[in-house]
């Protein structure tokens, strides 16, 4: 059990009605410092700030207070945030703010699922008065993981602080090197796991740890794809303490960073989703394609932020959640396939146009030769214009049957196939 535990817990939700809470985001204080939406637009570019909190008219955001304890764990307050999508437009994620009173592990294991051994005390995890469908009644509906966008467990951030006696995550004096095992305590936290869950091969454990954020000598954080930590590397010295200003910190603006990547991916999900339904309708493939690129530039102006905040930390949070998510990856495969579809769209309009003046050519000739001939005879006959139409219209027929006109004809039928 460290000095210090806090404990974030995020779940996607179905947001019925906007709720009649205070808006912006849970306002944390030390001394004379509260994190509302101002205090924490200003860490963050104009356009992220408005996804995250909003703007005057439009809440996106809105927080409560609590004070609900069970099993050792305190309810501090919760919050809504809106992310809507073109498809999903009720999607939420609820955020639960937490302190924890006893060992966090467990706590972490428990809402992963993990199976419990025989020595593991009972966690009742998010029951009873933490239930999540109890403290958003008539509000939002927790989403099971069946429907879109929901993750498969909660997603947790811990923040741990050592005593003097966790001697496996101190470092070696206050700039000395940190021991292999404090990565593997982050890891542990991150992953919501033990050694006995999921041990790490030696051959990879490099590989996996070379991801943590060192935020500075005192503290690091390591992001996964179904949690995050904070761990400290000095004696949490109590209150007063610069761990008090860090565990602010992981719950506010670096919160906001893992929740700006949790809103691209739920995005880029959905324009997955939307690649694959293109040619569903292949009559509409036209507009489908048209929709798709609003789509793109609609994420790219609104979502896609790779840097976030002139404050380092929240950018490498946010980086290190895309790279375990593959989003950069995802979106760039996005655009090659939209761009594939656009090509074929321009294509098949091309031919359609082509295909257009062929028909043109085949009906205009044959006519113009017989009106020109019986104008250059100065001849009026009725019989002879109806003559002459006919004779027309069995040469374009004939010219259809060509492999000239065929093609004409199939140009054509590709072109209406594309719309």
């Amino acid at each position: 059990m460290g000095a210090r535990q806090e404990l974030t817990v995020v779940l996607p939700a179905r947001l019925r009605r906007a709720p009649g809470w205070p808006e912006g985001p849970f306002p944390f204080e030390l001394g004379s410092r509260r994190t509302d939406a101002t205090t924490r637009s200003t860490y963050f570019t104009p356009a992220s700030a408005r996804t995250l909190y909003g703007t005057p008219g439009q809440p996106r955001r809105w927080h409560l207070s609590l004070d609900i304890k069970q099993d050792e764990l305190h309810l501090l307050g919760m919050e809504l945030l809106r992310a809507a999508t073109a498809r999903d437009p009720e999607h939420a994620l609820v955020v639960l703010h937490f302190t924890v009173e006893r060992p966090l592990l467990p706590v972490l294991r428990s809402l992963a699922g993990r199976r419990l051994t025989m020595d593991d005390d009972p966690v009742t995890g998010l029951t009873g008065s933490f239930d999540p469908a109890t403290l958003l009644a008539g509000i939002a509906d927790v989403r099971d993981s069946a429907t879109p966008f929901a993750i498969a467990r909660p997603y947790t951030i811990a923040f741990l602080t050592p005593t003097a006696q966790h001697t496996p995550s101190l470092r070696d004096g206050r700039e000395g090197d940190l021991p292999a095992t404090a990565d593997s305590w982050l890891w542990q936290l991150a992953s919501r796991s033990n050694s006995e869950d999921f041990p790490l091969a030696p051959e990879t454990a490099a590989e996996e740890l070379k991801g943590a954020v060192r935020i500075s000598a005192d503290w690091s954080a390591l992001v996964l794809r179904q949690g995050a930590a904070f761990l400290g590397h000095r004696p949490d010295t109590g209150e007063g303490d610069f761990f008090e200003f860090g565990a602010l910190h992981s719950r506010t603006v670096y919160l906001d960073a893992l929740l700006l990547g949790s809103l691209q991916r739920d995005h880029i999900d959905e324009l997955t989703d939307e690649l694959s339904d293109v040619f569903t309708s292949p009559r509409r493939l036209a507009r489908r394609v048209a929709t798709l690129e609003r789509s793109i530039a609609l994420f790219r102006s609104g979502y896609w932020r790779q840097h976030l905040t002139a404050h380092g930390p929240a950018n490498e949070l946010l980086l290190a959640f895309q790279h375990q998510h593959r989003l950069p990856a995802r979106f760039a495969e996005i655009l090659a396939e939209a761009a594939d579809y656009s090509r074929l769209v321009q294509t098949q309009e091309s031919q359609q146009i082509s295909g257009a003046l062929g028909v043109l050519t085949i009906l205009g000739l044959p006519l113009g030769t017989a009106l020109g001939i019986l104008q250059v005879l100065d001849d009026h006959s009725l019989s002879h214009l109806l003559v002459g139409l006919g004779l027309s219209v069995a040469a374009t027929a004939a010219a259809l049957t060509t492999r000239y006109g065929r093609l004409v004809l199939s140009s054509l039928r590709g072109g209406e196939s594309g719309r």
